[in-house]
């Protein structure tokens, strides 16, 4: 059973970066994992540039984080992620089996609901099994959606990049292959809103309480224009529960120290 150091997210495609399209997929990742008391650590975007996919997904297989790769996993000229997958691992391309099926299944579903004979042959058909063709040793990520699977290799996931597909399949690999990670209630934010105080006059302080007390992390957010506090920080610790009391309690005290004007407390 694998314990990855982080998770990540790899989301790929030119419409992003051009804006054609907005990303939903960075949100929604950040909320899945939320609800199962996970945080993601980064996110990479990369446009249709193999060698680009390539180079990002050998970082994400090195990294040995658990690592979500949203987008390029079709047939068509502009997807090339299967196959960056692929030379990323230095692996070989093959047509998984199980995928060949449910490719097929999903090609007779659909002349089935056209009307027309389903002809297994048929250039188009046979080009669509391209969609099954991943590295060496992928295990499958079943797709509700229309049966269409994404793959694994190690603790690097491979999805479509459409959300409606996308997003039930990272669900079942958090929660078929992740459970033993989940920290639901087990992680806290506490924080306070500070008014007429800059960050350097600060830092000595979140850096004493971080130093005091391992494994919570002192957060900081300035804001100028705040349309209920206006110029202020929103200063705070986040950890497992037991840490983040203490932590809070010594950061409080230092404000106060330091003549800080203090606005409401915030838990999250």
């Amino acid at each position: 059973m694998t314990t990855p150091a982080e998770i990540g997210l790899v989301i790929v495609g030119d419409e992003i970066l051009s804006g054609k399209r907005a990303d939903k997929h960075l949100p929604k990742v950040i909320e899945l994992l939320n609800a199962r008391g996970l945080q993601l650590a980064w996110a990479d975007y990369v446009g249709d540039s193999p060698a680009r996919i390539t180079a990002t997904l050998k970082r994400a297989f090195d990294s040995g984080a658990l690592v979500f790769s949203c987008g390029g996993i079709g047939a068509t000229p502009d997807d090339h992620t299967r196959q960056c997958a692929a030379a990323a691992l230095g692996a070989k391309l093959k047509l998984h089996p199980q995928a060949e099926m449910l490719i097929r299944e999903r090609m007779q579903d659909v002349a089935r609901e056209q009307g027309v004979p389903y002809e297994p042959d048929r250039p188009d058909n046979i080009h669509r099994l391209n969609m099954g063709v991943f590295p060496e040793g992928a295990v499958l990520i079943p797709n509700p959606y229309n049966k269409i699977p994404g793959f694994s290799v190690r603790d690097v996931h491979f999805v479509p990049g459409f959300p409606v597909m996308a997003w039930p399949m990272i669900e079942w690999v958090l929660d078929t292959r992740y459970q033993h990670l989940f920290r639901r209630g087990a992680y806290v934010e506490r924080s306070v809103i500070v008014f007429g105080s800059m960050e350097a006059t600060l830092t000595p302080l979140m850096e004493e309480v971080e130093r005091d007390h391992p494994g919570v992390r002192v957060f900081s957010l300035p804001s100028v224009d705040h349309p209920e506090y206006g110029r202020h920080i929103d200063l705070g610790v986040k950890g497992e529960p037991a840490p983040v009391g203490p932590a809070y309690e010594q950061l409080v005290a230092g404000l106060k120290a330091l003549g800080a004007k203090l606005g409401p407390e915030l838990v999250r």
